[in-house]
Parts: C-alpha cells; structure tokens; sequence
C-alpha cells in the first residue's frame, strides 16, 4: 500500500527537464499557432463584417456600390453582362437614379433627365421580364430610390366655399414631371408583384414609415398619380400579410381625419376638407371589405359607424360617393342588420338645401333598401317615410322624380305593401297635395301612377285615408275660419276704441326712438 503511494509521488530528473522543456517549447509552438489560427479567424471576420458594411454602404451609399469584383458600369446594358453581374448592375442602375438634377444648368438638366428615363425603361424590362432575383440589397435598393423620386410634400391649397370651387374639381391638375414618376411607380408596382420576391425581407424596407409615406401622397392633385397609389398599396395588402392590421388603420385614420376637419370648417374649405384621395382609399377599402371574416368584428362595426355614414355630411361627397355607396353595401350585404343603422345614418345627415345630394341619398337608400330584412324594415318605416314624403312633394321636379321611380322597385314594393298601414297614412296626402299644386307635368303623372298603385293595393284603406285627409282639411278649415273671425273681432275692437288706439300709435315711434 505504501509503495503504491510513493509510485504516485513526482520524479525530477534530467529526461523529464528535457522533456518539460520540449513540452514547454511545444506548448509555445502550439500556443503560437493557436494565436495564429485565432488571428486568422477573427482577421476574417472582420473582413466578413466589412463585407457587410461594404454591401450595406452599396445601398446607402451610391458611390461606394460596388469595389472590385462587384464594379460594374451603370450604362451598360443587362445584355451585356453575366447572369451573376445582374444583379449588382440592377443596384448600380437603381442609384444612378437617385441622383438629383441640378436646375440651375437647363442643358445639364435635360440631358441627365433623359439619362435617368431611358435608365428607368431599363429597370422597368429588367423586373418585368421575370428573371429577376432579388436579394436583400437589391429590395433595399429599390425602395430608397423609390422614395427618393417619390415622396414629396405637396403644397397647401386653400378655397373659398363658392360655387367656382365646384368649377375646379372638374378640371384635375397634372404633375409636369409625371413622365418619371410614372416609370418609377410602373417599376415599384411590378417589383412588388414579382413572385421571386421575399415579403418576409421585403418587409424590413416596405414598412410602416414607407406605407405612410405612401399614403401621404394621396394628397397628390394628380389623378394618374392617385391611380397608380391605388394599385400599389392594393398589392402591398395583399402579399404583405403582417402589415394588413397597419394598412386599415392608417386609411382609417386618414377618414377619420377627413370626417372630424369637415366638422370644424363650415365657412371655408381648406386643404384637409379637400382631401384628394379619398376617392381611391375608400376603394381599397372596398375590396378590403369583400374579404372581411364573419361575423364581422366590432372594430369593423365602429369603422362603418364612425368614418363611413359621416362621409356623407361634407358638401363636396359627390367626388366619392359612388366607392362610399360601394362600401357601404358591401357592409350591409355581409351582415343585413346594418341595414337599420346605415338607413338612420343617412337620414341623419339627409341635405335639406342641396338637391344634387338629395339625389345621391335616394339613389343609395334604394340600394339599401333591396338588401333590408322585413323585421328591419319595421322598425324604421316611419322616419323613412316621412323623408319621402318630403322628397315626393319637393318642387325641384328631379329630386321628386326619383322618389317616386323607388315605387317602381319589386323589391321595396313589397316592402310597402306588408307595412301599408303604417306607410300609406304618410304618402296618400302629399300625393294628393302633389295633384292639386305642383308645377311639373312629369311629376303630376307619376303622381297618378303611384296612386293608382297604392289603390291596386288595398283600396279599402285608400278610401279611408282620403276620408281622414277630408276630415282634416275640414278641421284646418274650420280653424282658419275661428282664427279670421278672432281677427276680425280684434279690429273691430281696435276700431271701437279709437282713443286707445291713438295712445298706441302715439307710443309705437317713442318706443322706435329709444331703440335706436
């Protein structure tokens, strides 16, 4: 036993020096080479990370695009170089692009224009002819020239509210420059429906500072530029899945923005009351609609509520009224109950002075009506009909035409006649009032023929109705008498007293005096 623990006890002699020494010496040598194999590592990466800061400064930066084995000449054609050099000419034609003309040399300046659009017919091919492949600088790429070419502010626009503000809706405003602006949105819109192209690293540079960005220039005067905006940001929502929450709440908030200016400017119409693009956000959001899951979330509920039925308040509604008529059926026609909230909306905000609204509003109450549930029906028949009523009875002979073509509808004519008790007591003495006074002929027969109709369809209960419109009338005209007779006895009284009556014509122009 106590040999074996003085086996395990160190010996020193000369070999084992000699051979610490060499395991000393070889334990440098190994450390020294590990140094090397360590200096060897990290010398690569830094030459991995400068080759990252290098590929990053080529997008950032246009000159610094390309070095060495990745140099290649802007002006060449994508016939003339490699499959491999494509890419890295695409990013090199793509910052040639971003650069900014100067104005102060015209000739320059036309020269490099000229440069910069037959560049960007390239880059339109390039992407169109599918063959491209798209890597992360390349996305980066695209997206920093296209904002740099696109995204503007435009300036104010302010309008009286006169009747020569109407004038110049007609006449839209064209942007002198749109000759590059269109290729550049022809390119972005291509680029985003290109099918080699990654959404997932796409959505690092299409993020929500470029969508906002996108939306701001809804704003553009440019009916052409709007256009192009619609189809872009129509293909952004739809391959970009993780920024659809984002997109309806930025158009929302555009709308709602729109809605709460209107309410504030009554007098004057001003650049927020006088959004461009209100047109083309509300067809997007049609189709966004058509999609909607059901049942429908309140959040979509609210939105209808809060943005869309107050739309109908601004004067100007006649710009997008046919893309709010359009979402708001599309609205009803996933859940029929909004029907009875959209019908009490628009009477709500029902124009009493402008009659071009008033048309509108009709046109668009007969599309909800088509759509509306019986039990739904009932339970607005009352202030809905009393609206008609006025319309029938109007004296501008197109806003009563209207109303009476709605009685040329099966569908609300069967309405009608499930609840005519209800709906012919309101409608039988404004068609009689029609027949005895309104000016237009068409209006006097259409008047006929709907009491014809109202006769095919119960005739009992129109004769009731016109003994209870008897019977009224000779009420009113019994109380106009006992009025007339009041008068009369008041002058008479008047005429008996002529002392009293000198007192008051005496103290009528001391009291005018102390007025003024």
């Amino acid at each position: 036993m106590l040999k074996q623990v003085l086996r395990k006890l160190p010996r020193k002699s000369q070999r084992s020096n000699s051979l610490d020494s060499a395991g000393t010496e070889s334990s440098e040598r190994t450390s020294n080479t590990d140094d090397g194999v360590q200096c060897m590592n990290f010398g690569n990466k830094i030459s991995s990370r400068l080759r990252v800061v290098k590929r990053v400064s080529s997008v950032v930066f246009p000159a610094s695009i390309v070095a060495g084995s990745e140099a290649v000449e802007p002006n060449l054609a994508f016939n003339d170089v490699s499959n491999p050099q494509k890419p890295y000419l695409f990013i090199s034609k793509l910052n040639l692009c971003c650069e900014v003309s100067n104005s102060s040399d015209p000739d320059k300046t036309a020269v490099e224009q000229d440069l910069k659009r037959q560049t960007l017919i390239e880059l339109v091919d390039f992407v169109s002819s599918g063959s491209a492949k798209f890597n992360e600088s390349a996305i980066a790429a695209v997206c920093k020239m296209c904002a740099l070419n696109l995204f503007r502010v435009f300036p104010p626009k302010y309008r009286s509210n006169t009747a020569s503000g109407e004038a110049d809706d007609e006449e839209p405003m064209f942007d002198p420059g749109w000759s590059n602006l269109q290729l550049v949105y022809d390119l972005l819109l291509r680029f985003i429906g290109c099918s080699s192209l990654d959404a997932k690293v796409a959505k690092k540079y299409l993020d929500h500072s470029f969508i906002l960005r996108l939306l701001d220039l809804f704003e553009s005067e440019d009916p052409r530029e709007r256009d192009c905006l619609k189809t872009i940001l129509h293909g952004i929502y739809g391959k970009f899945t993780v920024h659809r929450p984002f997109v309806r709440k930025a158009v929302s908030n555009i709308i709602y923005s729109f809605v709460c200016e209107t309410e504030r400017h009554s007098v004057f119409v001003c650049e927020t009351e006088r959004h461009n693009g209100i047109a083309e956000l509300l067809e997007i959001f049609g189709s966004i609609i058509s999609g909607f899951a059901l049942p429908l979330k309140e959040e979509h509920k609210m939105f209808l509520c809060r943005a869309l039925i107050p739309l109908h308040k601004p004067k100007y509604m006649g710009a997008y009224h046919q893309q709010l008529t359009y979402c708001i059926v599309q609205f009803v026609d996933k859940d029929p109950k909004l029907a009875n909230t959209v019908i009490t909306g628009l009477l709500k905000y029902w124009p009493v002075r402008n009659s071009q609204k008033e048309l509108m509003f009709i046109s668009e109450l007969e599309e909800i009506l088509e759509m509306t549930g019986m039990a739904d029906f009932q339970k607005i028949a009352i202030p809905l009909f009393r609206r008609i009523a006025c319309c029938l009875n109007s004296f501008h002979y197109q806003v009563a035409e209207r109303a009476h073509m709605i009685w040329s509808n099966e569908r609300i004519l069967n309405l009608i006649r499930h609840n005519r008790l209800v709906i012919f007591p309101l409608i039988f003495p404004v068609l009689e009032r029609n027949s005895l006074n309104h000016w237009n002929q068409t209006v006097l027969n259409l008047t006929k023929n709907t009491r014809k109709m109202l006769v095919e369809m119960d005739e009992e209960l129109v004769l009731a109705c016109e003994c209870k419109l008897e019977e009224e009338n000779s009420q009113s005209n019994e109380a106009a008498e006992k009025r007339k007779l009041t008068w009369e006895c008041l002058e008479i009284a008047a005429g008996v007293k002529p002392a009293a009556a000198n007192i008051v014509a005496s103290a009528e122009p001391a009291a005018c005096a102390v007025a003024c």
